[in-house]
């Protein structure tokens, strides 16, 4: 599964990036669960502390390929004939259940249904100013997917979520981010500087630290019971402030220096 997916290592961030321009990135077999399997080689690696995922060329991900073939299976026939998942079914699971580091999207071009759930997944995203982004169910007959009926709604509010579906809307980057789709938007020519520099950015602070909160923070999301997620989040901080990295952090502070953390 390597052709369809580049990985880029720096420092502690390692960059998944979706590698079919010539398909504007769209979904095969291959590239789905290859996705997949990339994001769970990075959540395992303890020198990966921020994972990124964006695309190649001019787009993020079109969305399924219609046109492919491809009949690429990680699973036994028996497996395949039990999934009632596929790639696209586990995209949110993998991405925030599955995976306890920060996931940043880089939706640096257009990002279409199934491709627009894998963007959806991310926990933060930056998007390009001439991105766009599209449902495009209602115009091919089809339901949401990719988890977008869990994201959607928690992102921008159940109304508008219908509205955006329903009317098969198209949304830039200046107005995903003020529906809450993402959280900056940077000019196409800067783009991807600004995503390296961005992760680069939350490298300063410990993985721990950071894969505590996210665990927390999708607990909460899943959570009805008030008590049992306030009793998670200080079982969680008992966990961080017991970590060597947290003692560094006391000690830097109180030698006001910057800290130097090892994710011990």
């Amino acid at each position: 599964m390597g052709d369809v997916i580049e990985i880029r290592d720096e420092g502690h961030v390692r960059t998944i990036v979706l590698n079919r321009p010539e398909k504007k990135n769209a979904l095969s077999n291959e590239l789905g669960w290859g996705v997949l399997d990339a994001v769970k080689k990075a959540t395992v690696e303890d020198n990966v502390w921020v994972i990124a995922l964006t695309g190649s060329g001019d787009s993020f991900c079109a969305g399924l390929d219609l046109s492919s073939d491809d009949k690429t299976t990680p699973y036994t026939p028996q497996q395949q004939q039990l999934d009632d998942l596929s790639w696209v079914g586990q995209f949110l699971l993998t991405l925030r259940k599955g995976c306890d580091k920060p996931v940043v999207g880089g939706i640096n071009g257009v990002a279409v249904g199934a491709g627009l759930g894998l963007a959806m997944s991310t926990d933060v995203r930056l998007i390009s100013r001439s991105a766009r982004l599209m449902a495009g169910y209602t115009r091919i007959g089809g339901s949401p997917d990719g988890g977008l009926t869990i994201t959607l709604p928690q992102l921008i509010g159940y109304e508008q979520a219908m509205r955006f579906m329903m009317e098969n809307r198209t949304v830039r980057g200046e107005e995903a981010v003020a529906l809450g789709m993402a959280g900056e938007v940077v000019d196409d020519e800067a783009f991807d500087e600004r995503l390296r520099e961005y992760c680069q950015e939350l490298c300063q602070w410990s993985p721990i630290s950071f894969r505590l909160l996210k665990r927390g923070m999708v607990r909460a999301v899943e959570s009805t019971d008030m008590e049992s997620q306030l009793r998670y989040e200080v079982a969680n901080l008992r966990t961080a402030f017991r970590s060597d990295d947290a003692k560094e952090a006391r000690k830097a502070f109180f030698e006001k220096r910057a800290p130097v953390f090892k994710g011990r």
